[in-house]
């Protein structure tokens, strides 16, 4: 038998550790002197250790770790479903510090520019939640991808091309549409890709799918980086609504939020106090 002392020389583990995988049950003592609480282990248990402290490496948790040791038969798969977990987990945390660099390289600013007018093929963001949640916002950008790529592949089995980067707004078009979402029953987005379009085109497109014409106007805007978020969402409105206008106003009923590779732009229009309002 060893003691615990000869134990933590000979696997490399500090006391402390053996005496937290004990309490865990990852590596239980041998024995446990009633008396003095003392704990012995054998030789044997040696390589138990080694291999705890193998996939402990691999960043695997104690209970993943003590699953894999209780089912030896499907180690391999949880060892090869951790890397999946870690490969999937690094590509996010490299993507928030590319976002982050970016941030602090160049800050997110607002600007004035001209929208050109354009034809865009609208379609609604089917089950899309309203955002209240982190996961809410997950689950709505995977739809609004998803909608945005079926129309791109619609347009251009049609003989049509894209024009432009797309965006979603929120859904209160029709009217009937802005009655359900209004009591909260959605959808709640829309997605809008630009588009050109001959008339045989048009005709082909599914009912689901509809042609309008997006008119020309002055917005402001402000890109920031990576997925969005109801942080960023908030700060992206802050930021438009305290931009200051000369005798003029940020029409939040006409939002439109951009869809690019690298961030999402919100864009506003911009409203003279001398013009009169409507909806668009």
């Amino acid at each position: 038998m060893l003691s615990i002392s000869d134990f933590s020389e000979m696997c490399g583990l500090p006391s402390q550790t053996l005496r937290y995988y004990h309490g865990a049950g990852l590596l239980v003592p041998a024995d446990v002197d009633e008396r003095t609480g003392y704990r012995s282990y054998t030789f044997e248990q040696v390589e138990q250790a080694m291999l705890i402290t193998v996939l402990r490496g691999t960043g695997m948790s104690v209970k993943l770790v003590r699953r894999a040791l209780d089912e030896p038969g499907n180690a391999l798969a949880l060892v090869r479903q951790h890397r999946t977990d870690l490969l999937r987990e690094r590509q996010a945390q490299d993507e928030a510090i590319s976002n982050a660099c970016e941030f602090f390289t160049s800050p997110p600013a607002t600007r004035l520019r001209h929208a050109a007018e354009r034809t865009v093929v609208s379609k609604l963001v089917p089950a899309t939640p309203a955002g209240r949640e982190r996961s809410d916002w997950d689950a709505a950008h995977a739809a609004v991808t998803a909608t945005v790529q079926e129309v791109v592949r619609t347009v251009e089995s049609c003989g049509g091309a894209v024009a432009g980067p797309p965006w979603q707004t929120v859904a209160a078009e029709p009217p009937e549409q802005k009655s359900r979402l209004l009591t909260g029953e959605g959808p709640h987005w829309l997605v809008k890709v630009p588009v050109t379009v001959d008339d045989e085109a048009l005709a082909a497109l599914p009912d689901d799918m509809e042609v309008q014409v997006f008119e020309a106007r002055e917005e402001l805007s402000i890109f920031i980086p990576g997925r969005s978020s109801m942080a960023k969402y908030g700060t992206a409105l802050s930021r438009l609504f305290s931009h200051p206008l000369d005798a003029a106003y940020v029409d939040v009923t006409r939002m439109r939020h951009v869809l690019h590779d690298d961030g999402v732009e919100t864009a506003a229009a911009i409203r003279r106090l001398d013009e009169p309002g409507e909806d668009q």
